[in-house]
């Protein structure tokens, strides 16, 4: 592969819906670039892009692939995207060293959920975007009503950039809005078709380059046109800008227009000179660094994606900002405070590794063998310091509990977890130490299937699933009379005796636990004080009705006696233990008791969660919420038709809710949740819970 520099390279993602055709159109791209010879095709499980076994099983991609492509003398570094939403990490990372993106459209369906939450990826990061309507070549499409979707959709930034050649069912290839030609396998010729629509659209055309700076708009109101240079560079700035989404056609599948779209590509899309969007911080400081785009500026990396291999090891993919970074040389990586020797460095095609010696500013390249590395470090000059920011990654919704079934595999399941995670930053795995369940967290059920299969097919590892316990928590009502309740323990006969006697009033408090003393007299010696508190700290590990931890409860000695001899800090322990139990005991006996008693009950996590839903779909889900034993906190328009929810809910009614939203909203509403305090479960509920932790 040539070396190439900033003002030759094009950083561009692929994205789009499920089975919108990403993949399919790399092996185009790469195949027209004369990188392949021959296309693969995602059925037969050969293409470049999907090449791990978990791709190529559900035919569709999982994990973002880099496809260098070289076109008249530039490189395109194509990253192709998993198209499920539940991937979101992999296109944040992504988006985050793309210098522009194309999204793919499937011509034959027009708008999907996913079309959707891509576009809307794409504008909050501003990224140039083309649209790309993909499959023109299928039965039954028809270009113009797909248009009005889009631009309806979209906005009347859209524009069309390549109108169809051939009519429906007869896609043949493409008539160009700019250079006002045909191109028909790839021979071009005079517009046949849509020359009134490309006529208007050259006029509108030319407005949005003029718009983008003095000298085009007075070259415009000279001559009502503009040259073609000029027309392309003014074009090229709004599309930087994100004022104008060109609209393009093509059949990736067929190769039809392939060439033309890496033309455009080439033409029309920024490199990282035209539009640098990240840069780096100093680390003493703070302050952004002004690090040039050049090959002889000091060197500020960003990396961006981590691959684990369990064989190969670990390949990190980064993109660089300013430099040249050279194998064998050493750089400094701040997040670690670790000096490392550049291995070799290479281009990635797939899982293809291309030897490299050196890589300049504005290129993606990746090294292995560095396993210290991982996803949002930065790589530097040990003497020009400099620190990208670390990435924020959304939390997972949902978790499963796993067990090996294979009793040796405990011990390497932690290591394979480890490694997923580093990773995938999306992904989370924890040990919940009450349950001691083994937690797997994810973005939806399709992120933690892929999981599961990575660590059947590269770890070797084969996991059940359960639903995770909920993690209730137990308190009081009430509170004792004043005096409070004894416990008194009391060991007298034979060796060495054990003496401790108190009397603790115990009642709610908002805090988890609260230890006071009003002990008068002498009646229990200070220096026990702090055993007394401990074994109220140990009898409170396990509550008395299901075994879980007790909170908010407030503890006051109040009286007690002791032995000159037999006194020591175990038996106050063990008294302060039994006075907890004894007030236990009055609350749930069943008899009738004289004067004030707590009663032990059990506490539920509320979670706070926000949902993203289209507007249709705002009484189902609230209507569910209610019946989920939720509550409404508030309600508001986030636009493009939609609104957030905000609402707080019981965990235990949310377990699986990122498939029931999935269901309720046709996979178009998206959640977060936070953990936001415990509160009393319903009368109804508390016998079965104990019945289910007493099993």
């Amino acid at each position: 592969m040539k070396e190439y520099h900033a003002n030759s390279i094009r950083n561009v993602a692929l994205l789009g819906h499920m089975g919108s055709g990403k993949t399919s159109l790399a092996e185009a791209l790469l195949f027209a670039g004369k990188a392949i010879d021959k296309k693969g095709e995602v059925e037969k499980k050969n293409t470049v892009g999907d090449y791990t076994p978990e791709e190529q099983n559900k035919q569709t991609t999982l994990s973002t692939s880099l496809i260098p492509v070289e076109w008249k003398g530039t490189k395109i570094n194509f990253l192709d995207t998993p198209g499920s939403e539940e991937f979101i990490g992999e296109l944040d990372n992504v988006l985050s060293v793309s210098d522009a993106a194309i999204l793919l459209i499937d011509a034959s369906k027009g708008i999907e959920v996913g079309t959707e939450r891509c576009f809307e990826e794409l504008r909050k990061t501003n990224t140039p975007t083309f649209i790309l309507l993909n499959k023109m070549d299928k039965e039954n499409v028809k270009f113009d009503k797909v248009f009005g979707e889009v631009k309806e959709a979209f906005g009347d930034k859209v524009m069309a950039f390549a109108y169809p050649v051939g009519g429906e069912n007869n896609f043949k290839g493409v008539a160009l809005t700019v250079e006002g030609k045909e191109v028909v396998a790839g021979k071009e010729g005079p517009l046949s078709a849509y020359q009134s629509e490309i006529e208007a659209d050259k006029e509108a055309l030319y407005e949005k380059a003029a718009e983008t700076s003095e000298e085009l708009l007075d070259k415009y109101m000279e001559e009502l046109m503009l040259e073609d240079e000029d027309l392309k560079a003014g074009l090229k700035v709004s599309i930087a800008n994100g004022d104008l989404f060109p609209l393009i056609c093509a059949a990736g599948l067929k190769n039809n227009s392939v060439d033309v779209l890496l033309d455009l590509v080439v033409d029309y899309l920024p490199t990282l000179l035209d539009r640098c969007t990240k840069a780096p911080k100093d680390p003493a400081s703070g302050a952004v660094l002004k690090r040039a785009v050049k090959d002889d500026e000091a060197v500020s990396a960003y990396i961006f994606k981590t691959i684990v291999d369990p064989f190969v090891g670990t390949i990190n993919l980064f993109k660089i900002y300013s430099g040249t970074v050279k194998t064998g040389n050493e750089y400094y990586i701040q997040n670690i405070d670790e000096t490392i020797k550049m291995p070799q460095i290479f281009s990635m095609m797939g899982k293809t590794q291309i030897a490299l010696d050196q890589a300049f500013a504005g290129d993606i390249v990746a090294v292995s063998k560095l396993p210290e590395l991982q996803t949002g470090f930065t790589i530097c000059d040990k003497k020009n310091p400099a620190l990208f920011d670390m990435p924020e990654y959304p939390t997972p919704v949902i978790y499963y509990a796993i067990q090996p079934k294979q009793k040796q595999d405990e011990e390497k399941i932690s290591t394979a977890l480890q490694k997923l995670s580093q990773e995938d930053p999306t992904f989370e795995f924890k040990r919940n130490p009450e349950t001691a369940q083994l937690l797997i967290g994810g973005q939806g059920s399709t992120h933690i299937g892929y999981i599961l299969e990575k660590l059947k097919n590269s770890f070797k590892v084969e996991v059940g699933t359960d639903d995770p316990k909920v993690v209730y928590r137990e308190t009081i009502k009430g509170k004792t009379d004043q005096h409070g309740v004894q416990g008194k323990h009391k060991k007298q006969s034979g060796g060495a005796g054990q003496y401790g006697d108190v009397w603790i009033r115990f009642e709610t408090t908002t805090e988890p636990f609260e230890f006071h003393e009003e002990v008068f007299g002498g009646s229990v010696p200070k220096n026990y004080f702090p055993a007394v508190e401990k074994g109220l700290k140990l009898a409170l590990e396990k509550g008395p009705l299901a075994g879980f931890p007790v909170i908010g409860v407030k503890a006051t000695l109040t009286d007690g006696s002791y032995h000159p001899v037999d006194s020591n800090e175990l038996s106050f322990v063990l008294a302060a233990k039994l006075s907890w139990e004894n007030a236990c005991a009055q609350g749930t006996s069943g008899k009738r008791i004289e004067g004030p008693v707590i009663k032990p009950t059990i506490l539920e996590p509320i979670m706070e969660l926000h949902i993203i839903i289209k507007d249709e779909y705002v009484g189902s889900v609230m209507g569910d919420m209610s019946k989920r034993r939720g509550r409404i906190l508030g309600q508001n328009a986030v636009g493009n038709g939609k609104t957030e929810i905000v609402a707080e809910v019981p965990e235990a009614e949310i377990v699986k809710y990122a498939n029931d939203l999935k269901a309720m909203t046709q996979a178009s509403g998206r959640f977060s949740r936070t953990f936001l305090r415990y509160d009393q479960v319903p009368e109804e509920k508390i016998k079965k819970i104990i019945e289910e932790n007493h099993a």
